[in-house]
């Protein structure tokens, strides 16, 4: 039974590290999307979010099964909780992916208008943020994952600075609301990635040294 649990339990994680990719790639096709004006990139982005909602169920349903069958405990109890949850954050952060996605298409129905920010080095940020939480879950490396959650505080203070900025911008320009909300929105989808990154950083910490820190933070 023992050598059972484990061989699904190793299956369930390749099936994680798998939808990690997936999802890892479709914010890369949507932020390129973005920058670049590709539409055929973002319709791409959109016509495939059914396959990671396919892959996020099937893996939810794989951890369950073990869970009913098996009952698990202590180490092996905590990987599948934390699988679950990350599931749940990669299906999330494909979604917002896909809003991304949205916009670019968007903002290509109006005449082309800047973004008043640097989204593209916001996005950068995000992904990068992605990446290492992505990173520290294939390594099991607590100290990546602290790092990624330090981040998080400089993705919201350049949506706070970027809110400020549309705000200014709509006073000053209010002919363009429609094409400047739409720059406010594709900020937040952008702060929210991170904020999910950071959720699954938080669960490799508690996955890998059973600490709970979410909400808490990490300390300098």
């Amino acid at each position: 039974m023992a050598v059972l649990m484990q061989q699904e339990l190793d299956a369930l994680k390749k099936s994680l590290l798998e939808l990690s990719a997936e999802v890892e790639g479709r914010v890369k096709q949507a932020v390129q999307a973005l920058l670049t004006g590709d539409l055929n990139l973002a319709k791409k982005v959109k016509t495939g979010d059914s396959q990671i909602d396919n892959m996020e169920i099937a893996l939810e349903e794989e951890g369950l099964k073990i869970l009913a069958l098996h009952q698990p405990v202590a180490t092996d109890l905590r990987f599948i909780i934390s699988v679950l949850k990350i599931n749940n954050d990669l299906e999330r952060v494909a979604d917002l992916a896909v809003n991304i996605a949205d916009r670019a298409l968007d903002l290509k129905e109006i005449y082309r208008l800047e973004c008043p920010y640097d989204v593209a080095t916001m996005a950068e940020l995000a992904e990068k943020m992605l990446k290492m939480a992505l990173d520290s879950l294939v390594e099991s490396d607590t100290e990546m994952a602290r790092q990624t959650i330090r981040l998080d505080d400089d993705v919201d203070n350049m949506h706070k600075a970027n809110f400020s900025c549309i705000k200014e911008a709509i006073r000053l320009d209010l002919p363009n609301l429609d094409g400047l909300v739409l720059y406010l929105s594709i900020s937040r989808y952008l702060e929210r990635m991170a904020d999910l990154a950071t959720n699954i950083a938080e669960d490799v910490v508690y996955q890998v040294d059973g600490e709970i820190i979410r909400h808490g933070g990490i300390q300098d």
